[in-house]
């Protein structure tokens, strides 16, 4: 499938504003792949498969995760729904779209939770993810600015912003999140002690 059939296919995926927030994404994804040096066609493809089941009814994507559960930890049915669509979307651009990349399907995997050790491919969609032209959020500008300078500590702002977020609203927070949080913080720190 071409890069055109792929557009096609995930513009009857969502509204239109979800469709504008992807192209927000994969325009954001290939600027900073090109500024810190990630693969821009890696990082446009990613961006682009990142909501294809976000818009999916929410029993679809639980199935998903269920009958896949040795490859899609199923505790993540413990957390937040708006999760669910990551894991759920990287098994279907791997199993129905063909997509054969593990670094793009990783990169789709962990863009709402973040992993500890992430990529350089998953700092970059993650990120667009967060500060893409059409976000509005109070963090967001600091968000922009900060990616100028740092993957690192862009995302980690962007993951204070939602972990804060969540507590503000009673709600679990997902440990990868945390854990991916307090990855990219030892990672500065070995930038300056090393």
């Amino acid at each position: 499938m071409n890069r055109d059939q792929l557009i096609s296919l995930v513009k009857e995926q969502m509204p239109l504003k979800r469709w504008e927030h992807t192209a927000g994404v994969m325009k954001t994804a290939v600027q900073l792949a090109e500024r810190y040096g990630a693969d821009p066609v890696q990082a446009d493809l990613a961006a682009l498969l990142h909501d294809y089941c976000k818009y999916w009814p929410i029993e679809r994507q639980r199935k998903i995760i269920e009958d896949n559960e040795k490859e899609l930890s199923p505790d993540l049915l413990l957390y937040d729904k708006p999760l669910w669509h990551a894991p759920a979307g990287a098994w279907v651009a791997e199993r129905q779209l063909g997509i054969t990349d593990s670094a793009v399907l990783d990169a789709i995997r962990y863009h709402t939770s973040g992993r500890p050790g992430m990529t350089l491919l998953d700092k970059v969609v993650c990120l667009a993810d967060y500060i893409e032209p059409g976000r509005d959020f109070p963090e967001v500008n600091k968000i922009r600015e900060l990616a100028e300078h740092s993957l690192e500590i862009a995302l980690i702002a962007g993951f204070d912003s939602t972990i804060s977020f969540l507590l503000q609203k009673g709600q679990k927070v997902y440990p990868l999140t945390i854990m991916a949080r307090n990855s990219l913080i030892d990672e500065i720190s070995r930038k300056v002690d090393g």
